[in-house]
């Protein structure tokens, strides 16, 4: 019997495959899921959906909702975290300002103005859940799905003193894909990956000792598969490696495939995640308006499906039974990573069993890919920093240093566009005190300014005399 303490379980999507998944576990027989969230009518729909299934299949689980957080997490075993804070409100301010300045997104959870901003808005929060943990449940393991994932953890680690570890299905669907590609079933693969959450790169990819790579090279130059991917196609042909993100979250993390109305229409011309601009805010207002007077719990049959290809509930069953689970994790690098921060979050094959959660060693990633990792890591270091301290020039310079706004911003523009989010989303920033907005006008140049006399240069003046000597 364990206590499962759900934190967001407002959220459709997450909230039933994870009771399902945790339903369909032998070895949480009897155990008890508190489902918290700000909304009650929300949580109490979600009960209705999981009581159908308990009292269909039998199964010996209770379910109890709470808009009271510490009711949640008082003696929790494992604690679940899958909230979102200002919905789809504040969401569209992180895709439709940015996009006034000419950045623009496909998703923005990760990287860029809008998953810093997600950031900024979910620290607060995350620190408070850090400080009741630590009073109510120090024992319970923390099992997080909050994106920015690589960011997030960064400053959960650095904030808080929770045994968290990052969770993203990236790998999982991208061996998907990787088998489709190759012609050889995901379970009979060998691989090894390593990177950060979003950009994780297959350091291996066997099957029966043989390399797998020349195939899914081979069938990447064809069109008809290109076609499919264009940006992470295109990386793995010029790095070498292909990673864990789809082509409309990678061209995000990269300055290359953005930047300019070219390089969108050649590689982010597919509909929605194929790099479509504003694709996600776009799904989410499409399935809120589809949903405004339809109870989409109400058409579920009450049966239980088999487990997912979700790590949670794998990962709480290792924990509970000592059953060794191997998955993708998002930890401090603590020198797994060799060639990235001992202090970033990597993203590593980790092993959990009744013990906890043991990440593995790597060693080095091929040069080009962590610098790639590095671009992101350091911005996600500045902006972790930025929302736990509420420093707004940590926060200006972790959006200045993002790829993709460098990309195709000035300076000007970049503390232009960050004033203006600041703005729109300062009821859910409150660690930032935004009287110290700084706004910085251009200077004007008259067409006949006299500049200043410049000091001589030591330097050109001895090449200046040499030649004159020459001459």
């Amino acid at each position: 019997m364990s206590k499962v303490a759900i934190i967001g379980a407002g959220s459709l999507v997450f909230t039933k495959q994870f009771l399902n998944d945790l339903f369909a576990t032998p070895c949480m027989a009897g155990s008890s899921y508190y489902l918290m969230g700000p909304t009650m009518w929300k949580l109490e729909k979600m009960k209705q959906y999981a009581d159908q299934i308990i009292e269909k299949n039998n199964i010996d689980a209770n379910i109890v909702c709470t808009t009271d957080r510490r009711e949640a997490l008082k003696d929790a075993d494992f604690i679940i975290l899958i909230f979102y804070i200002g919905g789809t409100r504040a969401y569209a301010h992180d895709i439709e300002i940015p996009l006034k300045y000419g950045v623009k997104q496909c998703i923005g959870d990760s990287m860029g103005p809008g998953g810093m901003f997600s950031l900024f808005r979910e620290v607060p929060i995350m620190l408070e859940i850090g400080k009741e943990v630590e009073e109510l449940c120090p024992n319970a393991y923390v099992l997080n799905y909050v994106n920015p994932m690589g960011a997030m953890c960064t400053a959960l680690n650095r904030g808080t003193n929770l045994k968290v570890v990052g969770l993203c299905h990236g790998v999982q669907t991208t061996m998907d894909l990787i088998a489709a590609y190759t012609g050889v079933a995901k379970d009979e693969i060998d691989y090894v990956n390593a990177g950060i959450n979003h950009m994780d790169w297959f350091l291996k990819l066997e099957h029966n000792g043989k390399d797998l790579y020349p195939i899914l090279k081979a069938n990447m130059e064809k069109p008809e598969y290109y076609k499919n991917e264009k940006v992470r196609g295109e990386v793995m042909r010029q790095c070498g490696y292909f990673m864990t993100e789809s082509t409309g979250h990678l061209s995000e993390y990269l300055p290359w495939f953005r930047k300019n109305q070219m390089a969108l229409d050649k590689y982010c011309d597919e509909p929605m995640f194929g790099g479509e601009t504003g694709a996600y805010l776009k799904f989410k207002k499409m399935i809120q308006e589809k949903f405004k007077n339809t109870d989409v719990l109400s058409i579920e049959s009450g049966e239980l499906e088999p487990r997912s290809k979700e790590y949670c509930s794998y990962i709480i069953e290792a924990i509970k039974t000592g059953k060794p689970f191997k998955f993708s994790g998002n930890v401090p690098n603590h020198g797994y990573i060799t060639n990235l921060p001992f202090d970033a979050t990597v993203e590593v094959p980790v092993f959990a069993d009744k013990e906890g959660y043991h990440p593995t060693f790597i060693g080095k990633l091929p040069k080009q890919c962590a610098a790639m990792n590095m671009t992101n890591i350091m911005v996600q270091d500045m902006a972790a920093d930025a929302a736990i301290t509420g420093d707004i020039e940590k926060a200006f310079w972790a959006i200045a240093m993002d790829p993709l706004t460098s990309a195709v911003l000035t300076l000007k523009e970049i503390r232009d566009m960050v004033y203006e989010m600041f703005e729109a989303e300062a009821e859910w920033l409150p660690q930032f005190d935004l009287s110290k907005l700084r706004k910085v006008d251009d200077i004007e140049i008259p067409k006949d300014v006299v500049p200043v006399e410049v000091p001589e240069d030591p330097a050109l003046a001895i090449n200046e005399r040499y030649k004159v000597l020459g001459s």
